[in-house]
């Protein structure tokens, strides 16, 4: 699907408030309120937008301890990253997997309450998988930026 400027600007209003109505994005953007509205549909029929969600402050639910986790898998058979990857996304712990190269086969951000809840879900959970060989984690201690937003324009 082609992206005019327009469809760049409506992705950048919906990234900072998806509340927003559709008449309120018309009258930013100059377009009449089917416009914006058949627009927003165009893109979320073509998957540009795949969902909307709220965003919240961790640790007023108990998961501010963030975690990220470097995971070294004991074989690399299709049948074994299959079968790691969906246990990985079974783990409601884990916020996001990437699959990475170098010295390690992937990288978890993992959002707990605490060191102790970590140190609960890397024992009875990640290093109990028969798919891992070593993990090694890093513990954040401030965060400078953490964004969900694309600079599209």
């Amino acid at each position: 699907m082609k992206l005019d400027s327009i469809d760049y600007k409506l992705i950048e209003l919906l990234q900072e408030d998806c509340k927003q109505t559709t008449r309120e994005l018309a009258l930013v953007l100059g377009l009449s309120t089917t416009a914006v509205y058949e627009r927003v549909k165009k893109l979320e029929k073509t998957n540009v937008i795949s969902k909307y969600v709220a965003i919240i402050d961790r640790n007023q639910v108990n998961r501010g301890f963030v975690v990220l986790s470097m995971i070294k898998i004991k074989t690399h058979s299709k049948e074994a990253i299959i079968q790691f990857e969906k246990k990985i996304n079974d783990l409601q712990e884990v916020l996001e997997c990437y699959n990475i190269s170098g010295d390690y086969d992937y990288i978890l951000k993992i959002g707990v309450k605490d060191m102790e809840a970590y140190r609960e879900f890397m024992l009875s959970k990640l290093t109990s998988m028969d798919e891992v060989l070593s993990s090694h984690s890093l513990f954040t201690i401030g965060e400078i930026k953490n964004s969900t937003q694309y600079k599209l324009l």
